[in-house]
């Protein structure tokens, strides 16, 4: 077991030293510069259609899901551990430095996520009662490349399906035992039986439940992190001159730390927002919508509701507290007892509590990604139900594992599934770019935009664009 941890560990060096760092962030810079600043540019727009999108469209038997639904499914994912577990173990380890860099890959990183959602709607495809897509299909048809498209949704079912619902038990284990003194492997057995309870109900009932859990669970955990930096508000700008200060300093350059705060702010923003990932894309494609690039906006909103506010309310808690960065604390525990020393015994438990609904509803939300790239794999319900005792089984795993096995495989295959995702959303975003200025024209004109393939001479004969 130590020899394979070694070699994940040394691999997961190489891949987010250099590699991922030099991708993601091109990319995330190619993109911006291509579509004018789209990010923060239609950020009102953005707003609009999240506000205006809750119906969800009914068409003849089908009743699709919403727009609003759809986000929220990819929130679910995305507000998780990331948020409290990930954002402590990147200070713990990379100091306050990497606080600054999570913010900057959110920030550029959102136009990966518009890139990706947009395509993941203009190649969707109709499903029982649903819509269905992702990277794996604008892959096949957009790039006519099956073996990558396979390959893509291969890794997405063991990072999603497997190595992140098995940080997300971990977490929550390892929160309650904290909190409550519960033994991991009883916990593991809650988790493993409401996890079985709700995926055999397929999309509809995933939509459901974070459609009620996530907007609550976060709005929590939101007022109670705006009341601690009200309480230290006059700390706040010290605050963030030492998050710069430590992501720039010569002291961090000399001493290797600004290579460590780089790196864990990108891996954990990344864990955390998912942009460019490839995993929103599948929630994404599930909307019914006019125009594609309605859902690729509402996406776009969530990468910096996601960063920008929630890990930046964790961030400034654990900062704020005083809580000792260089000792045995790490994870969830950090977190736990950074507001603990802010609010008192009760802050180890309302975390424990938070981590259950943020990390439960990442658990659905990543099965879900699975289950889309399974399905584009087989149509085969032997097969779609083999993964879900699987991923049950991995729930129960991660309960039993080690903190840092769940996270190493978890960073492992995070990385070849972006790199995987980031080759094909930039030989495709072209006809991204030629979509957002569809919309644009349509928006100048006062229209709401609606999408007509026929009238866009790039997509007119493009037989792959068939639901549209």
């Amino acid at each position: 077991m130590e020899f394979i941890q070694t070699i994940i560990d040394q691999t997961n060096d190489i891949l987010w030293s250099y590699v991922m760092i030099i991708s993601l962030l091109g990319c995330a810079i190619y993109f911006t510069l291509r579509s004018r600043f789209v990010q923060f540019s239609m950020i009102g727009e953005m707003c609009r259609q999240l506000v205006n999108s809750s119906e969800r469209h009914i068409d003849g038997d089908h009743k699709h899901i919403s727009p609003f639904q759809a986000f929220v499914v990819s929130l679910a994912s995305r507000v998780g551990t990331g948020n409290l577990a990930g954002v402590a173990t990147a200070i713990a380890v990379g100091g306050a430095g990497a606080v600054f860099w999570m913010w900057i890959i959110a920030l550029v990183g959102a136009a990966n996520a518009f890139v990706e959602s947009t395509l993941a709607q203009l190649y969707k495809r109709r499903a029982d009662d649903s819509f269905i897509g992702g990277p794996a299909y604008y892959i096949m048809q957009g790039l006519k490349c099956r073996p990558m498209a396979i390959l893509f949704s291969v890794l997405t079912i063991i990072t999603f399906g497997f190595a992140f619902n098995t940080v997300q038990s971990n977490t929550i284990c390892e929160a309650f035992q904290n909190a409550f003194g519960v033994d991991n492997f009883y916990m593991g057995i809650v988790l493993t039986v409401s996890t079985l309870l709700i995926i055999f109900g397929g999309i509809q009932r995933i939509a459901k439940v974070s459609s009620v859990v996530v907007p609550i669970m976060a709005v929590g955990y939101i007022i109670l992190a705006f009341v601690v930096v009200i309480i230290n508000v006059t700390r706040l700008p010290d605050l963030i001159a030492i998050i710069i200060e430590n992501a720039f300093g010569v002291e961090q350059l000399v001493g290797g730390g600004m290579g460590a705060a780089v790196m864990q702010g990108i891996k954990r923003g990344l864990f955390s927002n998912e942009a460019g990932m490839g995993s929103a894309p599948n929630a994404a494609a599930t909307a019914s919508t006019s125009h594609p690039a309605k859902q690729g906006l509402i996406q776009t909103l969530g990468v910096f509701t996601d960063t920008l506010v929630i890990c930046s309310a964790t961030a400034f808690i654990i900062l704020m507290s005083g809580v000792s960065l260089g000792g045995e604390l790490d994870g969830v525990k950090l977190t736990q007892e950074a507001l603990t020393a802010e609010i008192g015994g009760a802050g180890r438990i309302f975390v424990a509590i938070a981590i259950f609904f943020f990390a439960f509803s990442s658990i659905i939300g990543n099965y879900y990604y699975g289950e889309a790239n399974i399905k584009f794999i087989s149509s085969s319900k032997k097969v779609l139900n083999i993964y879900r005792t699987l991923v049950c089984v991995m729930v129960m795993g991660g309960a039993i594992m080690s903190l840092q096995t769940v996270w190493s495989l978890a960073d492992l295959t995070m990385g070849l599934m972006t790199l995987c995702n980031i080759a094909a959303i930039v030989l495709l975003g072209g006809q991204v770019f030629t979509l957002l200025k569809d919309y644009r024209k349509q928006k100048s004109e006062g229209k709401d935009p609606v999408f007509r393939k026929s009238e866009i001479k790039e997509f007119a004969s493009n037989d792959a664009i068939e639901s549209w």
